[in-house]
């Protein structure tokens, strides 16, 4: 039995639309990724061997679209200049408090944020130079990010909005 991209469309499109939206939680994320899974499928529908399997072939694409829409957007820097660091004399940012807290952070802790998130290594790039492993890099950003977030509620007070993101007005005596 010959299947066509249109059937896959028509009896998997909402079922894969939710996946990536759970997933992405990007409305026009998961359109764009949706649309390249699509491209794949028709250019590879002559590579699927069982057509009882059609489920988990069409998954697996998606599956590895949304992983290349992460690889890619984790490359991308995305210029705000709200956000721009910038230094002056007195050594004062848009976020003055940044550097300090980067500066205080455990050495083993400091180095991984320093080259994946200043020098833009990839993760693993990361963890060969330090010698340690992939996971323990991960763990070390993850409980640098925990740190940085707890100082900057503390000193700041600035908030984690519902969407993860670092939001508020400085309220620091430091910043003012």
């Amino acid at each position: 039995m010959k299947i066509e991209t249109a059937d896959i469309w028509k009896k998997h499109y909402s079922e894969i639309y939710f996946f990536i939206l759970k997933k992405v939680k990007d409305e026009e994320a998961t359109r764009e990724i949706i649309q390249n899974a699509f491209l794949k499928i028709h250019q590879k529908i002559n590579t699927l061997k069982d057509s009882e399997k059609v489920r988990a072939w069409v998954f697996t694409i998606v599956r590895n679209e949304i992983a290349n829409h992460y690889h890619l957007t984790s490359k991308a820097v995305h210029h705000n200049p709200r956000y721009e660091i910038s230094s002056t004399n007195d050594g004062h940012q848009e976020f003055c408090c940044f550097d300090r807290f980067v500066t205080n952070l455990p050495q083993a802790y400091k180095e991984a944020i320093h080259l994946v998130y200043l020098q833009g290594k990839t993760q693993r790039a990361a963890a060969e130079e330090l010698g340690i492993s992939l996971a323990n890099v991960k763990a070390r950003i993850r409980r640098a990010k925990s740190l940085l977030i707890h100082n900057f509620n503390e000193c700041c007070k600035f908030e984690i909005n519902v969407a993860g993101k670092l939001t508020g007005d400085s309220n620091c005596s430091i910043c003012e």
